[in-house]
């Protein structure tokens, strides 16, 4: 049974970042990974990709052909790309049945791709009907978006109107998380903006965005948004600072959930411990996202390269060779420590 990510968001969000990332964890944890690049217009990929779009279908020929804009010929490139379909699927099958790999789909960021457009949609369904293939949405959105209380409610939006579109499981995510203090004070806790809290307290703070008379009436939408965003009551947020481990941990934990990995690993092979310490909770780090990336980050990223250090001092213990007669030579010893140890206790 074969598993994939579709990585989602606005444009500078960190989709290639992440997908890059991707590569170099799943590396390090042994799981057998490819990466797709979806984006016609990206010939700059900062990872190794197994199948290319752009083999098929290039934005620049598109918008010299069609007269067409960047948006325009992004989409038009993406709809014509049914007729050779059947190759791309083909080279999609050689890696999931072949190479039995793990997929991550570098997406475009034009926001209409996942929001109302369905030439995206119409690909990884019929990818998910003829190969089988175990979907997990990744939305990645920029941390910037929740110092403005109007644009967080509209990313709230954002990232709901994907869900609905998308209909495969979702997770959202903060991307630049490590970025976040540096914008300024936040009113709430970061974990109000995560887990989508009550959003009528944010209201005050909408209001006092805009005071003109045009101020007003965005606010009076924003204020209708909000509501129609808690009524469906889907949206949740992840953080995620790529290059900090244990964020990285915690959100492919999330997402093996999401799709299932976790529950058909042995049928992929490469990291059944990854995928039996995931479903026993073992790897989650259950850390106060306020205080890690707000109140005490610069203790937190101090400590991190300590941190990295003694696993690597560990890893090259596990890989060091066993001398069994130096080993019964330190038993000796430590028995005979202890045993003096004990019998002076006694005496005294």
């Amino acid at each position: 049974m074969p598993f994939a990510q579709i990585v989602i968001g606005p444009p500078g969000s960190g989709k290639s970042t992440y997908c890059h990332g991707c590569s170099q964890f799943f590396n390090a944890i042994g799981r057998h990974s490819q990466i797709v690049n979806m984006d016609p217009a990206n010939d700059r990929l900062p990872y190794p990709c197994a199948v290319d779009i752009r083999d098929f279908i290039t934005l620049e020929e598109i918008m010299q052909e069609q007269s067409l804009g960047p948006n325009g010929g992004l989409m038009y490139a993406l709809e014509s790309l049914d007729q050779s379909i059947d190759l791309f699927i083909l080279q999609i099958k050689n890696l999931v049945m072949e190479e039995r790999a793990y997929l991550v789909f570098d997406c475009p960021g034009q926001v209409e791709l996942f929001t109302h457009h369905s030439a995206l949609f119409h690909i990884y369904k019929r990818l998910e009907k003829e190969l089988d293939l175990r979907f997990c949405v990744v939305n990645l959105i920029d941390c910037y978006y929740i110092t403005s209380p109007s644009q967080y409610i509209s990313i709230l939006l954002l990232a709901l109107r994907s869900m609905l579109m998308m209909d495969l499981p979702q997770v959202n995510v903060f991307s630049k998380i490590d970025m976040l203090k540096s914008y300024g004070p936040l009113p709430f806790k970061l974990d109000y903006y995560t887990d989508v809290q009550d959003l009528d307290y944010l209201l005050p703070h909408v209001e006092a965005e805009g005071t003109s008379v045009l101020g007003k009436n965005y606010s009076k939408l924003t204020a209708t948004i909000s509501e129609m965003v808690s009524d469906f009551n889907l949206v949740s947020f992840e953080v995620l600072a790529v290059d900090d481990k244990e964020s990285m941990i915690n959100l492919q934990s999330v997402v093996d959930k999401a799709n299932g990995y976790i529950f058909g690993a042995s049928e992929v092979g490469g990291d059944t411990v990854w995928a039996e310490a995931t479903r026993e909770g073992a790897l989650r780090e259950h850390y106060d996202i306020q205080e890690r990336w707000i109140e005490n980050k610069e203790t937190y990223d101090k400590q991190e390269p300590e941190r990295r250090q003694q696993l690597l001092k560990e890893k090259e213990l596990q890989e060091k060779e066993v001398n069994v007669d130096e080993e019964d030579d330190e038993w000796e010893s430590a028995l005979k420590e202890w045993e003096e140890k004990q019998g002076a206790d006694y005496v005294r």
